[in-house]
């Protein structure tokens, strides 16, 4: 019997209600430091990291729909009031939506390869998004990055290399939910682990 996946109308945000720039103390209720998660799967990390940080206030991004939906029931039945979620095209709501030196990390965790040659203008790591996920960060603000595909890796490198003047290479710090021999704790890196693959990161602070 397939579990019944409910509604939060409290959790989830809809494109359609927003006409500007978001305002995240009126969207959250509260003001504090705000945390963006691109690709939030079945909302595993943004459990774990609200659960351990309540004083932080975490926003979910999200474009499969049957993930979207797994992460908000999850999400609701937690009972957690320091995340939001919400059903976009990434690149383009942090674009359109998402003030600028408004947020203090951007998690990217197993963002799709896009293996094949042809495609990897599809990829979300590249130089006019990272440009945006500068402008949308707080001085001081990180970005932490992990992937299985070590090519995509390598180009990972190559075009953040080229923002070296506001960008500084910094540590991984593993999240919340990553257990022991895990680097970030979500769904995609335990299926990996167990194809014994290998998984890359990186790290960035925002120079001021």
């Amino acid at each position: 019997m397939r579990k019944e996946l409910k509604e939060y109308p409290g959790i989830e945000l809809k494109l359609e209600n927003f006409g500007t720039r978001l305002d995240f103390a009126q969207i959250f209720g509260r003001s504090g430091p705000v945390e963006i998660e691109i690709g939030s799967g079945k909302g595993t990390f943004l459990v774990h990291q609200a659960q351990a940080h309540p004083d932080v206030n975490f926003l979910g991004i999200e474009w499969a729909r049957k993930y979207y939906r797994h992460a908000l029931d999850r999400i609701g039945r937690w009972g957690l009031t320091n995340v939001r979620i919400i059903r976009a095209d990434a690149p383009a709501f942090i674009r359109d939506f998402v003030p600028e030196e408004s947020v203090d990390c951007f998690h990217i965790y197993f963002p799709d390869p896009w293996p094949k040659k042809r495609h990897h203008k599809r990829r979300l790591l590249q130089a006019s998004n990272i440009e945006t996920l500068i402008r949308c960060l707080k001085p001081g603000g990180e970005i932490r990055i992990a992937t299985d595909h070590e090519d995509y890796f390598e180009q990972i490198k190559q075009v953040t290399s080229s923002y070296g003047d506001k960008l500084r290479e910094i540590e991984f710090q593993r999240p919340a939910g990553a257990r022991e021999n895990e680097l970030t704790g979500t769904n995609y890196e335990r299926k990996y682990v167990k194809e014994s693959r290998s998984i890359y990161t990186l790290a960035f602070h925002k120079r001021a």
